[in-house]
């Protein structure tokens, strides 16, 4: 009964109040509220989302602990276990591409992406919407915001990526006309959301098969989605010709030794935007040129060389058997 009169308490101080300005106590959800109120949310909306108990008052610390650099490392190597292990659940993609011929159909026609590719995409996220989050999308991002020192380059940078997800979340919940203690999203220990595993800055390119909003807990829509996410950002527009395909097997092994003998290698970069020089695995390669062009295309989903390869290597698996 007490938590009950205390949740209409909290309930009715938020709903009774009038707000005009995006001036917290937390300066950093400062520039939340803006990046909200900019996109089309009101202001007191914003206001009340970031004011919300059940939003700005708990913590992920799971998130917290494995967003550290430390587990950089960590996640590199889980992330080539992952590959190994996927190609065994190469039945299973092509299964699934069976299953939702029409919905792959339509996302091959309408954006030229294959459906391989975005099987592959959708396996390794959440093996195919078998893997269920059990995370908040924006209880990670608060966590991150309010954590992070922001004295380091990365901290910086993890600061802005927390404080962009949070208002897309705001602007989510808005336009979905929920309040925000009604709008949860499950999401992975990063944020992460649904089938494609979407960060909440790319909700844009989320697409519904059915031409509603889209959902991307929904295999159809998350389908479309990883389609219209790599054609529109990574200019992924023409179909991959398997049969110009190295043995990508085979590339893929010397690629990760290759990568164990360089601490900072890439499969497709020389050199970051930054300035940052890179061991270049396909560097004066030129056999290897027509599977970089789509491992860096790829990487515009996830920028993880290990990653992008990876999902080359189970697409490739998959058409074969198909």
């Amino acid at each position: 009964m007490i938590k009950k009169v205390l949740l209409s308490l909290l309930l009715t101080g938020v709903l009774s109040a009038k707000y005009t300005n995006c001036e917290f106590k937390n300066e950093r959800y400062n520039d939340v509220c803006k990046k909200a109120v900019a996109s089309g949310v009101s202001i007191d909306y914003a206001n009340r989302f970031l004011l919300s108990y059940f939003k700005t008052q708990f913590f992920d610390e799971v998130s917290w602990k494995y967003l550290q650099p430390s587990k950089i490392k960590y996640h590199r190597e889980k992330e080539k276990q992952a590959n190994n292990v996927l190609v065994s659940y190469v039945p299973k993609m092509v299964e699934n591409l069976k299953k939702y011929k029409y919905a792959y159909d339509k996302a091959e026609k309408k954006y030229g992406v294959n459906r391989e590719i975005i099987a592959a995409i959708l396996l390794k996220e959440t093996k195919l919407g078998k893997i269920h989050p059990t995370h908040d999308a924006f209880i990670v991002f608060n966590t991150m915001v309010t954590r992070t020192k922001a004295q380091t380059p990365r901290e910086k940078w993890l600061l802005r990526m927390g404080q962009s997800n949070m208002s897309a979340i705001i602007k989510h919940c808005y336009d979905a006309g929920k309040k925000p203690y009604e709008c949860n999203l499950p999401s992975s220990y990063a944020g992460a959301v649904g089938i494609p595993q979407f960060m909440p800055t790319s909700f844009h390119y989320s697409e519904s098969y059915r031409g509603k909003t889209a959902d991307l807990t929904k295999m159809e829509d998350a389908i479309l989605s990883v389609a219209k996410f790599l054609h529109v950002k990574a200019g992924f527009d023409k179909l991959i010709d398997f049969s110009r395909l190295p043995d990508v097997a085979k590339v893929e092994q010397e690629w990760y030794a290759y990568e164990y003998k360089y601490d900072n290698a890439s499969f497709v970069y020389e050199k970051s935007k930054s300035g940052k020089v890179y061991h270049c695995f396909t560097k004066n390669r030129p056999e290897l040129a027509y599977m970089k062009s789509y491992v860096k295309k790829i990487m515009r989903y996830n920028n993880s060389s290990n990653y992008a390869v990876g999902v080359l290597r189970l697409a490739y698996e998959a058409h074969k058997e198909l």
